[in-house]
């Protein structure tokens, strides 16, 4: 990746700067529907400037992490929040006005956008950007250095070669299997948050002052607010959907608890939560790191391959892997993606500066600048991340030529769960179709197979539904500043049944060690993600004629199968996402039944596996 030179950002924000200066005032006049046409069309141009004006930024702040980029990222963000945020009041003059279907969509879309609302005093809204850009900034280049508190009592900092980023907690978390390293490490990146705890605080209030320009009562009931919904209504769906799927949570929960504690001894209980830093990842929202421990004993039930190993015996490095991800889509009939993309894209961490590796996709123009960012390292996991972050990519480009209000997912769990989906379909019998495995296993190493997903995505759901719950009570005042981190704690424990290595008091802020709390990127989406993307898998492999078990199906290469999804694709946020939904499924209402029915086979398993054990935490 090219540096990027500060005479470069300087003459951005200075065409930024020139660009805003001869911005024309909103329209006004009498409310009506052509002054309704004429807004939206105004709007539509000027968005898109801003988009992407801001995504341009974005992009270079998270790959090249520096005072200027922060603040070249903050500024255009702000522009961008500040603009959205009155042309959200302005579409509120066209409540009552008669228009076309398409534009009252556009209207209601344009209120409900943002995830962040500028304060009316233009000083708190530069405030409010500039600490969204700067905690996204100390997360990026956060690193614990071990021996950091003892070295600088005797004076000397630690040297730099010593400090792991992320990258490196994240492999350590994965590998070790020495509890009192898993603490250290799981301790240590916790503190990177700690400085962020003031400034989120501020955050809060700021962003709260901004969502009450749009009338809604805080940022959380702005963000429920985007469903086609009541806000009440969609907090109730997603109670619904929870307790379809939490029995398959408790079993797994149950059994990975047992391992465990044989693993470990005393260190796990028999009956309580499972301590947070041995479940193989920071969070606890994926245990798939952990198979080797908890995998099942026996023969028939372990798992039946390695696509890690396979990949490295195949020598095949980064970009080869975004290839094979990109040969996935094409198969189903979507053109191959630009040349730019394998130019401008991040695929490995650079050495010579500091870059934000959490793994996102990028469409920098709204067109055809697609990108994605990601450190990849040659692995299961990140081969899969790959079909993810490309099931982005491809989406955005589907929907290119709306309006730019429409130039969106469904809802923004259909963007997460398109890409999800597509993941679904990385099954033996495709590893097989592109060389990556000899011979498809058959049915008796089904468990392990299962067993290896659901530490993936059935460990996911509870985290996916606490970070936001989290939030919502914070921007409510519900959840003080005080107990920030109690709070945290105890949903944890609540809804992953996980508790932490040793005592967090409120000196701590670890709901801003993950990434999305300082970035202020809403987080539900992820849960209704891993929802509908089992709802989609099964809809495409019937379409694609599989009559397999449904965690055996595969649409790859199937026309129409790709035909149908790109239909729902084309549909961008055109239409309600129950429109959306049931052009792709043929059902208007999410079902968890589909997550139920994949796992089905391993929660019999799981139930024998269990017997006589308490099922739950104390």
């Amino acid at each position: 990746m090219t540096r990027i030179s500060s005479g470069l950002i300087i003459v951005f924000l200075i065409s930024l700067s020139i660009s805003l200066a001869a911005r024309q005032p909103a329209l006004r006049g009498p409310a009506t529907a052509a002054a309704a046409r004429a807004f939206l069309e105004k709007v539509d141009r000027e968005l898109l400037e801003l988009i992407n004006a801001a995504n341009r930024a974005g992009w270079t702040q998270s790959t090249y992490i520096t005072v200027d980029t922060e603040t070249m990222a903050a500024q255009a963000n702000e522009a961008l929040v500040n603009a959205t945020t009155s042309y959200a009041k302005e579409a509120a003059r066209f409540d009552k006005v008669q228009v076309s279907p398409a534009e009252r969509r556009q209207l209601y879309l344009l209120r409900n956008s943002l995830t962040i609302s500028a304060p009316p005093d233009p000083k708190e809204s530069g405030e409010l950007t500039r600490l969204v850009a700067s905690m996204e900034g100390t997360y990026g280049s956060g690193k614990f250095c071990p021996g950091a508190t003892t070295k600088q009592a005797e004076g000397a900092a630690p040297p730099e070669k010593d400090c792991l980023d992320i990258e490196k907690v994240s492999e350590i978390m994965a590998e070790s299997r020495d509890p009192k390293r898993l603490q250290e490490i799981w301790e240590g990146w916790h503190t990177i948050s700690v400085p962020m705890r003031k400034d989120y605080a501020r955050f809060v209030e700021l962003s709260n002052k901004g969502a009450r320009v749009l009338s809604f009562k805080d940022t959380g009931a702005m963000w429920r607010g985007k469903y086609d919904m009541p806000a009440d209504d969609f907090a109730k769906e997603l109670d619904r959907q929870w307790e379809q799927l939490r029995p398959l949570y408790m079993a797994l929960h149950t059994y990975v608890r047992t391992r465990l504690h044989e693993k470990y001894g005393a260190a796990v209980p028999e009956n309580g939560p499972i301590p947070a830093h041995l479940l193989g990842n920071l969070w606890q929202q994926d245990w798939s790191n952990i198979y080797d421990v908890v995998a099942a004993r026996g023969d028939n039930d372990q798992e039946a391959f390695s696509l890690t190993e396979n990949l490295k015996g195949r020598k095949i490095d980064p970009i080869g892997m975004v290839r094979i991800g990109e040969k996935f889509f094409t198969s189903l009939g979507f053109q191959p993606l630009p040349k730019t993309f394998f130019e401008r894209s991040l695929f490995v961490k650079p050495r010579d500066r500091e870059v934000v590796c959490h793994a996102s996709a990028w469409d920098v123009d709204s067109a055809d600048d697609l990108r994605i960012k990601m450190c990849i390292d040659v692995n299961a996991e990140d081969f899969t991340t790959i079909h993810h972050e490309l099931g982005h990519n491809f989406y955005q480009r589907a929907y290119k030529n709306l309006p730019v209000l429409f130039r969106d997912s469904a809802n923004d769990g259909f963007h997460e769960a398109l890409g999800d989906t597509l993941a679904l379909s990385v099954t033996p019998e495709y590893l097989v179709k592109i060389n990556l495995l000899d011979k498809a296993p058959d049915a008796s190493a089904d468990t392990g197979l299962l067993l290896r997903a659901a530490l993936e995505r059935l460990s996911f759901l509870p985290f996916g539904l606490l970070v936001d719950q989290w939030r919502w009570q914070v921007f409510s005042g519900a959840i003080a500043p005080a107990d920030y981190n109690k709070a945290w704690w105890d949903l944890k424990l609540k809804y992953q049944g996980v508790a932490p290595p040793s005592v967090r008091g409120e000196e701590f802020f670890d709901p801003g060690a993950k990434y999305h709390v300082p970035a202020n990127t809403p987080y539900t989406r992820y849960f209704l993600a891993q929802v509908l993307q089992f709802q989609f898998h099964r809809a495409l492999a019937r379409t694609a004629g599989c009559t397999m078990p449904l965690h055996r199906c595969s649409i790859y290469g199937n026309a129409e199968a790709g035909k149908r999804l790109n239909a729902m694709m084309q549909m961008g946020a055109s239409k309600p996402w129950p429109d959306a939904l049931e052009a792709l499924t043929g059902q208007r209402q999410m079902d968890a039944g589909a997550m139920a029915e994949y796992f089905a086979p391993l929660k019999a398993w799981l139930d024998e596996q269990n017997r006589g054990k308490k099922i739950g935490w104390d």
